[in-house]
């Protein structure tokens, strides 16, 4: 079997967004990473890439090793006509819910892009209420849209960063190796050393999981 060229991979995300750019000329990606973990922010992205400068190898964030989202991450901040990252903080998550503190999140993103683009897309099946410009949402965005992957790349790298700095100052929950998800090590952990404020209390209720005096 052919390997494929990083080129060859991103061509149809591009070709989708050209598309878009004919119709629309310029228009923003967005997409979101961590809106599953028990604790830690959800970080959302919007980028506008620049279609005469391409970053190839741009593909759902999911679908790429760790080191290959580093990598694009660079090309992306460095390459794009504007990006703009937000942390939406645990606090806000109990206070609105996970999907209102995401599409708040992704308002944000959009209103913090140094260009105003005539569309946004929205990776997903919904759009953010408030936004001052014309937006679609597109299922399976971020492996559609060379814009939406580009967001998911820029979100999920920085989510992950920022983990990574949360398990130095707090090595007993393993943070590095779970990111925050409930996996049974990361549950077990909780019992043994209780909820700090990074975590997302509304979830753990939600769960059915709250330590008992911790």
């Amino acid at each position: 079997m052919k390997h494929r060229t990083d080129e060859e991979i991103s061509a149809p995300l591009y070709a989708y967004d050209a598309d878009i750019r004919a119709q629309y000329g310029c228009f923003a990606g967005v997409d979101e990473a961590g809106r599953g973990p028990l604790c830690g922010p959800v970080c959302v992205a919007a980028c506008i890439l620049d279609p005469e400068d391409p970053v190839y190898g741009i593909n759902d964030s999911k679908k790429l090793s760790e080191k290959k989202r580093e990598a694009l991450f660079d090309q992306i901040v460095e390459k794009a006509l504007a990006y703009k990252i937000v942390f939406v903080g645990p606090d806000i998550v109990d206070r609105d819910n996970i999907l209102n503190a995401t599409m708040g999140g992704m308002r944000q993103a959009v209103e913090g892009l140094d260009i105003v683009p005539n569309l946004v897309l929205v990776d997903g099946n919904r759009i953010p209420d408030g936004l001052t410009m014309p937006a679609q949402p597109v299922v399976k965005g971020d492996a559609t849209s060379a814009s939406i992957g580009a967001a998911s790349i820029l979100a999920k790298v920085s989510r992950d960063r920022y983990m990574l700095e949360l398990d130095k100052q707090y090595p007993q929950y393993q943070l590095a190796k779970h990111k925050g998800y409930g996996t049974k090590l990361h549950y077990e952990l909780i019992a043994q050393y209780g909820i700090q404020p990074f975590y997302r209390r509304s979830f753990l209720k939600k769960q059915g999981y709250w330590p008992e005096g911790k």
